[in-house]
């Protein structure tokens, strides 16, 4: 069951009073909103919001007026309410998708002509199957200067005949993302309720400069692989003020699976994520586990997590090779979790067995600070790679504490170096020290 309206508004809510962050603080500005010189309706070109009638025609006939009038400052496509059906489509440059109050773009649910694509090269495959993809419902590639928004409409991707499909094994091809942008840059998504997603919500992959604001992403606790906002290969990402309940992880940042991530060689880089509120059966904020093409610069803060799997996860393999490094994790607030913190070096699988088992990853310079939980049944797993240890893993003002019904495991720890200060329940001994490594403040 999705949550009610209210309670995203309460959870909003609690979430900007637990950060106390000041609204000003903000990463949006890498990308500046900027309006259009052209305004033009989904209805000019027939589009009916009945949500019978499939508009592929009108999406694809508007769209490509855009691309071809090629306005100065771009073009408006306005969706008004209703509900309006269509297959997959592409977006251009220099436009706005906006949607209505009441306004439901909603996919088709008739796979079998859904369209192919290539393998992404830093994956070498599908990420579920081997061979090509089934194309993101919408998609811009090698498009700038794009934004989708509105005044909280609704994309629903109706993704259950496709996690069907996963279910009883019968998928041919790894299933479509709801919202990906490929070799893009200059991206703005806000004001948007994504639901239902086939496979990965928001995917943006080889991009820079995006900014993901004001958005509420919904599927069902148990959907296979709905991950929320998974940004990938990508550098100078926002991510602030949204509402994430799926069946996988909230926030999840990737850079290439195993050899082919590590040939591709282009990390994520330069990622906020900021006032984040919501829940999953797996992780809050996330890193990896595919990340061979490096993780670097992130700031992650003012978080809200409830009845999580585990709240936040730096996950990565022997054989993955890449590093992840300079993280920081701050002000986060975690109410039932199996694991309030969790680095591994043992989570994934391999693309395929032509992995390179020297390919050690590199985990080193990982800070959390202000992490404050209840009905946590383990604070934390850190365990880093044999012989490669996790490095400079500092901890201070952590407070997870268990439940008064249920016996709180301790923390494990093997093949990791660090310190920590003023955390309760206590580190393992390989954490114990305060003055190995430093914490910022």
């Amino acid at each position: 069951m999705y949550k009610t309206t209210s309670m995203i508004i309460i959870l909003l809510l609690s979430s900007a009073i637990f950060s106390g962050a000041d609204d000003e603080v903000t990463c949006s500005g890498i990308v500046p909103m900027r309006g259009r010189s052209d305004n033009i309706s989904i209805t000019d070109f027939g589009g009916v919001g009945d949500g019978k009638t499939v508009n592929t025609n009108a999406f694809r006939a508007a769209i490509y007026m855009i691309e071809h009038m090629r306005r100065k400052e771009g073009t408006l496509l306005y969706i008004p309410p209703g509900v309006y059906l269509t297959d997959r489509f592409n977006l251009t440059s220099h436009m706005t998708l906006f949607l209505a109050t009441g306004a439901v773009i909603k996919a088709t649910q008739d796979t079998s002509y859904w369209p192919l694509a290539d393998p992404l090269p830093s994956y070498g495959r599908g990420r579920e199957r081997e061979g090509g993809r089934y194309m993101s419902f919408i998609l811009g590639d090698r498009v700038h200067d794009v934004i989708i928004t509105g005044e909280n409409g609704t994309v629903d991707g109706q993704g259950d005949v496709w996690w069907n499909m996963w279910r009883q094994r019968t998928l041919q091809y790894t299933r479509p993302h709801l919202i990906e942008f490929m070799h893009s840059s200059d991206i703005i998504i806000s004001n948007v309720i994504f639901k239902n997603s086939p496979f990965w919500n928001v995917h943006p992959v080889y991009c820079s400069n995006v900014v993901v604001r004001y958005v509420t992403i919904l599927a069902p606790v148990d959907s296979p692989n709905t991950d929320g906002i998974d940004p990938d290969s990508s550098s100078n990402v926002c991510i602030e003020d949204s509402y994430i309940s799926t069946g996988d992880d909230m926030v999840a940042i990737k850079s290439g699976w195993d050899e082919y991530g590590l040939a591709f060689g282009r990390p994520s880089s330069d990622i906020t994520i900021r006032r984040i509120t919501g829940s999953s059966p797996f992780s809050g904020i996330a890193i990896g586990s595919e990340m061979s093409g490096g993780v670097e610069n992130v700031l992650a803060e003012h978080i809200n997590l409830f009845n999580m799997g585990v709240g936040i996860h730096i996950k990565t393999k022997v054989g993955r090779g890449g590093y992840i490094r300079n993280i920081t994790v701050a002000n986060v607030y975690i109410k039932n979790a199996k694991k309030g913190v969790k680095i591994s070096g043992d989570v994934g699988d391999h693309a395929d067995d032509k992995f390179d088992p020297k390919a050690i990853p590199v985990v080193q310079d990982i800070r959390m600070k202000s992490i404050w939980g209840e009905n946590i049944q383990q604070p934390g797993l850190v365990k880093g790679i044999k012989n490669a240890p996790f490095t400079n893993i500092c901890l201070s003002d952590i407070n997870l504490y268990g439940s008064f019904k249920l016996r709180t495991r301790p923390w494990e720890c093997s093949d990791v170096e660090g310190s920590s200060l003023e955390v309760s329940p206590w580190p393992c001994s390989e954490l114990l020290s305060s003055g190995s490594c430093f914490i910022q403040t």
